[in-house]
């Protein structure tokens, strides 16, 4: 392991409050929060055969991330009910410094900060430059197949990320869509077994 640590520019958090889906008005709001970290990448217009330092990074990106997106919804971490990641490269990077930001280390700091989780963190990642959205995917912490809490959050920094830079993001929230009725488990049967059911 390296001392090295991330050239942070930017921490950006959204809060979405959903009051109403068409024309159903909501008795309570749904609530979505992400929290999104730009800092330098330190692979950028190069090869590196070896992206632990990235691993390293996302476990400690991950639970600040979490801890904040959890604050911005105002709930005690257990009463996280969806979780998801992704990361955006600039375009002098690459896919898979995106997938090293997500995948080898980045799930323990989420489940660490929302109260645990069984099911799969859904992520996402992609190219692009300055303003470029990425839709967050969002599932049951608990349980895949709660098909109330299969969505997602649209995020986009207006100037990031730079060429050079790497955009981790966390998103959680407090409840499924607005006014669910596609069936499928409801969160009151979930076993939180298996991380399916």
């Amino acid at each position: 392991m390296t001392d090295q640590k991330p050239e942070i520019r930017t921490i950006y958090t959204i809060l979405e409050e959903t009051l109403a889906d068409g024309r159903v008005k909501l008795a309570k709001p749904t609530r979505k929060a992400a929290c999104a970290v730009v800092f330098k990448n330190p692979f950028a217009d190069r090869y590196q055969e070896d992206l632990s330092l990235l691993y390293q990074w996302s476990d400690e990106l991950g639970a600040m991330l979490t801890q904040k997106a959890v604050n911005a919804l105002g709930i005690e971490p257990d009463q996280v009910e969806s979780y998801g990641k992704a990361a955006i490269s600039g375009l002098s990077g690459e896919r898979e410094h995106c997938a090293a930001l997500m995948h080898p280390a980045l799930g323990k700091p989420i489940r660490d900060n929302v109260g645990g989780g069984k099911a799969l963190l859904p992520s996402a990642k992609k190219l692009g430059g300055p303003g470029c959205a990425i839709d967050l995917p969002l599932g049951h912490k608990n349980a895949a197949y709660v098909r109330s809490h299969f969505d997602a959050m649209e995020v986009r920094i207006p100037d990031a990320p730079m060429d050079d830079e790497l955009i981790l993001i966390v998103g959680v929230t407090d409840s499924g869509r607005p006014a669910p009725r596609v069936g499928g488990l409801t969160t009151d049967a979930v076993k939180g077994e298996d991380g399916l059911r």
